[in-house]
């Protein structure tokens, strides 16, 4: 088959559905090529040596990439936000069914919900059914972000949304919650597909932990409980420092270790600052061939977002990238993201945004002997493998390719 990929973001932005998910199907013996902007995401600012300009063509690993420009920007303005989302769906939807090659079948990525724009205009012109993977619910994660409050303008949104929702042909879900709550604005069940997203294996941790890294980094002799991944306001991390305050009166070795950044960054280190947490670090952003081996000296991986209905229907993409890892997992998630951690056997749950019940957990796991430790690890682990693998996921993903392709002129 010829896919035609249509996102916002690619490689060398850090995407779980790009240039790994690209080549297995290249793999499998498929045609790709992907449409996509400049590559700016997360830190808003250009990669070098890219610069804007209205297209550019490259092959990355026998993936053919086409680029349109963008306005880049990733800070807390919402208003930046929205041009940087808007000045790709445009430019994508203008340009892209001009310079696009034949496709059977063209994959939309989703967030951000803009990039439908474009896809609908390529159906149009191009008549390529489409697949939409809708990792974010819009308009609801617009309001639990804070970026966009106006109850006008997200009720226009999700109108918006739903009519372009008939457009696709299939539309894959990253799990059971998103699947109801689309069934409930109307979307046909049998159009409705969930496939668990998988994480880039490539960078899980090694089998050995590495003792001079440990002491390099202030992790040597400490219960390490690691939060890696984006520092934003969905993750609400606040809670967490306060679970630091209270867990550092009682157990002075449990480190809580924070890897990458993000909008809100910058407040956490002042409150661990104000708050006197000598239990807190803070590594920044490390290059993806770091992680692994930073995620090996942690004891305890946490998940955490906020506590609200739209996140008890997501699971956020580190829960695989830690089960992948082989270490237990914290994870403050309620529905669908616990649901899958418990039924692996690979950690605990813990009330979001509740620092008692995040203390509690952690203090519950400290006191567990290793071989306990150990073994939640190697349960989600083996899960990962069995259930969550991305030549698993990729698999499906070609059967559901394949059957939109066969009825695309029906």
């Amino acid at each position: 088959m010829r896919i035609l990929f249509i996102t916002q973001w690619f490689h060398p932005e850090p995407f779980l559905k790009g240039l790994p998910f690209a080549k297995e199907l290249v793999r499998l013996g498929h045609e790709v090529q992907v449409l996509t902007g400049f590559p700016n995401y997360p830190g808003g600012r250009l990669y070098a040596p890219y610069r804007i300009r209205l297209l550019q063509r490259e092959e990355i690993e026998g993936v053919h990439v086409v680029r349109v420009p963008l306005y880049p920007s990733h800070d807390k303005s919402g208003s930046r936000r929205f041009f940087n989302y808007m000045s790709f769906a445009i430019c994508a939807a203008v340009i892209g069914p001009w310079v696009v090659k034949r496709a059977d079948v063209a994959y939309v990525y989703h967030p951000p919900a803009t990039v439908q724009f474009s896809a609908a205009a390529i159906r149009l012109f191009r008549r390529i059914p489409l697949v939409y993977d809708i990792q974010d619910l819009w308009p609801d994660s617009l309001a639990a972000s804070g970026m966009f409050t106006n109850r006008f303008g997200l009720w226009c949104v999700d109108r918006v949304c739903r009519i372009l929702y008939r457009l696709a042909k299939k539309i894959v879900v990253l799990s059971p919650g998103y699947k109801d709550e689309l069934i409930k604005r109307g979307v046909p069940q049998d159009k409705l597909e969930v496939i668990y997203n998988w994480c880039d294996d490539s960078n899980a941790a090694p089998v050995k932990k590495d003792p001079a890294l440990a002491s390099q980094l202030g992790l040597a002799g400490h219960f390490n409980v690691m939060f890696a991944g984006n520092l934003g306001k969905g993750q609400a991390l606040g809670s967490v420092l306060a679970a630091a305050e209270i867990v550092q009166a009682k157990y002075p070795d449990v480190r809580f270790v924070f890897v990458g950044d993000g909008v809100e960054a910058e407040g956490l280190k002042q409150k661990a600052q104000s708050l006197r947490l000598s239990n807190v670090l803070f590594l920044g952003r490390r290059p993806v061939s770091q992680i692994g081996g930073i995620m090996n000296l942690a004891d305890v991986l946490l998940v955490h977002l906020k506590n609200n209905d739209l996140y008890a229907k997501t699971i956020p993409s580190k829960t695989q990238a830690y089960m992948a890892a082989g270490k237990p997992i914290l994870m403050g998630v309620k529905g669908d993201a616990a649901d899958l951690v418990l039924r692996a056997k690979a950690g605990f749950e813990c009330e979001p945004e509740n620092p008692e019940s995040i203390a509690g957990q952690i203090e519950r796991l400290r006191a567990m002997p290793k071989e306990e430790l150990e073994k939640m690890g190697e349960n989600g682990k083996a899960f990962y493998m069995q259930e969550l693998d991305r030549r698993i996921g990729a698999k499906r993903f070609e059967e559901i390719f394949r059957s939109v392709a066969r009825g695309r002129d029906n």
